[in-house]
């Protein structure tokens, strides 16, 4: 698989390395973690784990790939010149993982014109590793992965998360109230990635969330949509560069569902200002 000349299932594999190189130090720490410090808000927690499994990932690519460009959610920063950007969440889930609950993992993902490319998300906890390359499907520990095949709203699972905002956290839980009624459940596991790779292998027949970051989503989303959701989520871009879609609203979902579930969502107002990006594909 190439895309302008471009190897995808090399950089799928690499993707997978980094993640699990990544997810070894993560595992090393499970039971023992404790927050080092607050970003944006007291509920967005840091670890010493995570800034090691950044500082991991970033060197690997450094010397794998010098040339291509990185954002990472805890600071690692580097222009590139190929049009590659790689998109690193070291622990996605942290506050999961400082309390030891099960739902945390290591997103990786490279992304070009503000599209995933190739990506990986590792479970460290449940050894589970899910990828993709664009066109070439999903798989966890090898075996393809595909979505559910609900039809009917009212039997779906759906996942969401909530954001760090306390003002975002509130409006989420509002609209988590408006589909309890008419959806079988709702689950929340606190790691935006981890939803997304169970979308593409039908633990839960949906996932949204509003207002994450490109890190937590750009593997996931991929991962997702090879296994067959339809999914919508922002371009690619660092958080506070101008342009569209940096930090915006990820949903999706088995196609049997996906129409219903967008028309739901939006008569509920699960995106405040407007109309969600359009992403890998449309409803």
């Amino acid at each position: 698989m190439t895309a302008g000349g471009t190897d995808l299932e090399a950089l799928r594999q690499l993707a997978v390395e980094l993640a699990t190189a990544a997810g070894d130090v993560v595992a090393e720490h499970h039971g023992r973690a404790a927050p080092v410090g607050v970003k944006s808000s007291r509920t967005d927690l840091v670890t010493a784990a995570d800034r090691a499994a950044e500082s991991l990932i970033a060197s690997r690519l450094a010397r794998a790939r010098p040339h291509d460009g990185i954002v990472g959610e805890e600071g690692a920063s580097r222009a590139g010149s190929t049009g590659i950007t790689w998109f690193i969440d070291p622990i996605d889930g942290t506050t999961n993982f400082v309390y030891g609950h099960p739902g945390y993992s290591v997103s990786v993902a490279a992304a070009a014109g503000g599209r995933p490319l190739a990506g990986a998300v590792v479970d460290p906890l449940h050894g589970e590793v899910f990828s993709a390359a664009r066109g070439g499907g999903a798989v966890c520990n090898g075996e393809r992965l595909a979505v559910s095949s609900t039809e009917d709203l009212g039997s779906a699972l759906v996942a969401t998360g909530f954001g760090y905002n306390e003002a975002d956290r509130i409006h989420q839980g509002s609209v988590v109230a408006g589909l309890l009624g008419r959806v079988r459940d709702i689950r929340r596991m606190g790691s935006a990635a981890l939803d997304l790779c169970s979308v593409a292998c039908g633990r839960v027949d949906a996932y949204y969330e509003y207002r994450l970051c490109p890190w937590d989503h750009a593997a996931g989303s991929l991962i997702a949509s090879e296994a067959g959701a339809v999914t919508r989520s922002p371009l690619l871009e660092p958080p506070g560069r101008s342009g569209a879609g940096a930090v915006g609203f990820v949903l999706a979902a088995a196609p049997g569902v996906a129409p219903a579930l967008s028309d739901l969502l939006a008569e509920l107002g699960a995106w405040p200002g407007g109309a969600p990006a359009g992403g890998a594909h449309d409803f």
